[in-house]
């Protein structure tokens, strides 16, 4: 295989640097796309341009993430059709009356939804758009809260996630011929203290939404939404229109029904589908856990959640047979955008695989690694991979095999194993929110209907600020040797103080009010849940002038 070296960055930096200048993912994953099929090529490159979306949309796991994506679009669109989001959103205005309250219940959400992060972003995104649109909260913060629960809380529990890296972790003791290597799980269970940034995202979260202060752009994101009742940005492209495409609900009288029915399917059958496919005779909890097809049991917990649409819209006789079909075709349209910019971040992977993209920068971290920091190395490379490439699953594949052998050759530790174990987890999660070509990104801003690019430009600040701590404390682990369980609580309190004194600073230079989150203005009264109703003014002057 040839070696592109330093080229081999190109594509992926120039997708992403377009993505952000320009806010058209779509055209600049293409553009990268094709810079990689120029490479190998030699020449104009669209012949390997095409192979490479070709192969991404035929490989198994994408295909039935496709899949899912599509029946779970069907899903939300018998959701809406049927009053479900109606009812939700009329008794979620009788309790949730702020918009720290529904900060606090999505982030809830999420951490209960910990076994798919696909699954996670679907349920919690769809649940709470609607609430926290009528208060107006912006789309680019339901998305920073869904996006950066998801990911982190499923790389700490039993998840599709853990799944995938315990196959990797048992490979790479294989390789090794370690006879004392512990069980995977053990491993996995011992890391958890080490992933630094899941932890401390998903800390970050519930600090942002309960004091209701924010910085950076998400603070700009805030005070719009406050000051004119505008979720989105004048100009941007949500991710989801669902109203646009599936037009007002058909039920005279919403039911709370209409929701909870088809999310419990959905979570049912996608539960029950993962044990059952990892159930063999004999077979311990353990096994059919961990051996469990993922992927497989969300595309049959989406289709079930759509087939108990069908149920409810007949047994209330709110849909005909024929307007329930319909709404099922009308889904997959709410879902288009999605897609496509799924299948092109997963040919740009395989443009980067073919240029050893990943190889390259993880040969280069291992030239420069000390033990003491090699956790901060690992972190950080794990970043760039999954940064550069939109898959943070990629980047475990990549770094996993790398560090597992790297850590034991150079300490025959299992500790700095399960260390570099989590490093990896941390890296890939950090490098997932902040690349506009990342899947999970994608997905979380879909499910929120938020502009993706804004949705990344928003999120970036505060992941930058959860991975210095995070870095901060493994340095702390390494340099001392005292357990992290010790340093992360007090990065936890360290990111309590920078919020303070970010956002006064940030608030101050833009003449807002620092916690303009906890307000609500006139829209906590209108019932209409338009998002362009007049309202009480919470920012000063200036900022509107701005």
């Amino acid at each position: 295989m040839a070696d592109y070296g330093l080229v081999s960055l190109v594509p992926p930096l120039l997708a992403i640097g377009l993505a952000i200048v320009t806010r058209k993912a779509v055209l600049s994953l293409f553009l990268g796309i094709w810079a990689g099929g120029a490479l190998v090529s030699g020449g104009l490159g669209l012949v390997r341009t095409f192979d490479w979306i070709v192969a991404a949309m035929a490989d198994e796991l994408h295909a039935r993430i496709l899949l899912f994506t599509l029946l779970l679009g069907s899903g939300v669109g018998m959701v809406w059709r049927l009053g479900g989001s109606q009812a939700l959103r009329n008794w979620a205005i009788e309790r949730l009356d702020t918009p720290r309250k529904a900060g606090l219940v999505a982030w809830l959400l999420g951490l209960l939804l910990f076994f798919d992060d696909y699954a996670n972003t679907a349920i919690v995104g769809s649940t709470m758009k609607d609430v926290s649109d009528r208060l107006s909260v912006s789309r680019e913060k339901l998305s920073y809260i869904v996006d950066s629960t998801a990911a982190p809380v499923a790389t700490l529990g039993i998840s599709s996630w853990v799944a995938f890296q315990l196959g990797l972790i048992a490979d790479a003791y294989a390789e090794l011929g370690v006879d004392s290597a512990p069980p995977a799980f053990e491993v996995f269970l011992r890391s958890i203290p080490f992933n630094a940034y899941a932890i401390l995202a998903i800390a970050m979260v519930a600090i942002v939404v309960a004091s209701g202060r924010d910085y950076g752009e998400m603070l700009d994101a805030e005070a719009r939404a406050r000051r004119t009742g505008e979720v989105v940005r004048e100009g941007a492209t949500p991710m989801q229109d669902v109203e646009g495409t599936l037009g007002e609900p058909r039920a005279t009288r919403p039911r709370l029904l209409a929701f909870f029915g088809p999310v419990a399917v959905l979570i049912a059958v996608t539960v029950g589908a993962a044990l059952w496919t990892g159930y063999e005779p004999g077979a311990s909890a353990y096994d059919v856990v961990t051996g469990a097809d993922y992927a497989a049991a969300l595309v049959y917990g989406s289709f079930a959640m759509v087939g108990s649409g069908f149920v409810l819209g007949r047994v209330l006789t709110i849909m005909t047979l024929g307007e329930l079909t319909d709404t099922v075709v009308d889904g997959f349209g709410v879902m288009l955008t999605a897609v496509s910019i799924l299948v092109l971040a997963w040919g740009l992977g395989e443009a980067v695989e073919a240029l050893g993209t990943g190889r390259y920068v993880a040969g280069y971290a291992e030239s420069v690694i000390d033990p003491a920091v090699l956790p901060v190395i690992v972190l950080l490379t794990g970043a760039f991979v999954a940064f550069s490439t939109g898959t943070s699953w990629g980047a475990m594949a990549i770094l996993t095999p790398i560090v597992v052998p790297v850590a034991w050759n150079l300490t025959g530790d299992h500790t700095m194993v399960a260390a570099v174990v989590g490093a990896v987890f941390s890296g890939a999660i950090f490098g997932d929110h902040t690349s506009p070509i990342s899947d999970t990104t994608v997905l979380s801003a879909t499910f929120t209907g938020a502009d993706l690019i804004d949705h990344v430009r928003t999120q970036l600040y505060y992941a930058v600020t959860v991975a210095a701590v995070a870095i901060a404390v493994l340095l702390a682990w390494g340099v001392t040797g005292v357990t992290t369980l010790v340093w992360l609580p007090l990065g936890a309190l360290a990111l309590v103080g920078l919020v303070y004194v970010l956002s006064t600073l940030d608030a101050a230079r833009k003449d807002v009010d620092p916690a303009v989150a906890t307000t609500t203005g006139d829209r906590a009264d209108d019932t209409s849940g338009s998002s362009g109703t007049e309202r009480t003014d919470p920012v000063p002057e200036r900022a509107r002038e701005e």
